[in-house]
């Protein structure tokens, strides 16, 4: 199975090395940069971790030609997040990026899947849905971070694995992302067992504003979505049905939103909507507007 990944930075280099490390159905890695220098650092550097790899890959630089015959594009090109800013503020700074990204892949014979993690994630979603005309083929890394971080809060605050957490992050992946907790549940228990609702809007609030805290301290995030884009990867090529929040096509509000996925080799398999309460349907509603605002100002 055949990986490139298109952008060379802290995001792309977290998913490359990923996969390095763990078993996957991944046999070739290609990677591909603006500055081709550095491609060809870091597939050199890569290559001298194989040594010690779970797994046998071939790991090159190269270019859009290798698109040709990949199972999986990953675009992780563009502006990071500076402190201080917005996923928003990224938008027109990333479109330019992706316009001349597409136009090259579109150039190739690639009929693969497009895997975004570039920042806001839910509208460059979008934008290579348009530019690429297959909304099953095209999906973003999504809330599958958010939904991470907040099973990880959790554990640790109840002391609880997360593997018998079974809660959702929804929604944009930004400001308007919503948790719900009408479905949430540690084992067989409601989750309100465990918290109160003070407690619950805490976490929310936590969640929600992770990455702003880690790019104040850091300067950018990368681990937690390098592995997040490796388990998207494994339920893609294993065809495993995982359950995974990420961010697909809405047809009826045209627009790409996180809810609860099933993919498979193919592309989407299943989306699956939940059955909101009241107060969780309206910051869903509100997520959608959020991006369909965001959209309408799009020059594509």
């Amino acid at each position: 199975m055949k990986v490139v990944i298109i952008g060379c930075g802290n995001v792309g280099m977290s998913y490359a090395f990923s996969l390095v490390n763990q078993p996957s159905k991944v046999t070739e890695l290609v990677l591909i940069d603006i500055n081709k220098e550095k491609a060809k650092g870091e597939a050199m550097d890569l290559n001298h971790a194989l040594p010690y790899a779970p797994i046998k890959m071939n790991i090159k630089a190269g270019s859009y030609a290798d698109c040709n015959n990949a199972d999986i594009v990953c675009i992780s090109a563009g502006r990071n997040q500076e402190p201080g800013e917005t996923r928003h503020d990224l938008i027109n700074k990333n479109l330019v990026v992706f316009k001349d990204i597409l136009s090259n892949i579109q150039k190739t014979s690639f009929d693969g899947i497009y895997l975004i993690a570039t920042n806001p994630v839910d509208i460059m979603s979008y934008v290579t849905y348009k530019l690429t005309g297959d909304s099953n083929k095209v999906i973003g890394s999504g809330t599958t971070l958010d939904t991470a971080r907040l099973k990880h809060l959790l554990s640790e605050k109840l002391k609880i694995s997360t593997n018998n957490i079974h809660a959702y992050v929804m929604g944009e992946h930004g400001d308007s992302e919503m948790i719900v907790w009408s479905k949430a549940s540690i084992g067989v228990k409601d989750i309100k067992d465990y918290l109160s609702d003070q407690e619950m809007q805490d976490l929310k609030i936590e969640v929600r504003d992770s990455a702003y805290d880690i790019i104040n301290k850091k300067g950018n995030t990368s681990y937690g979505i390098g592995l997040c884009l490796l388990t998207i990867t494994d339920a893609i090529l294993n065809n495993d049905n995982s359950i995974l929040t990420l961010s697909t096509y809405n047809k009826k509000h045209d627009v790409y939103i996180s809810i609860p996925t099933i993919m498979s080799k193919n592309g989407v398999r299943q989306q699956i909507q939940a059955d909101f309460n009241s107060e969780e349907l309206e910051e869903y509603r509100n997520s959608i507007n959020v991006l369909k605002n965001v959209i309408k100002k799009l020059e594509l």
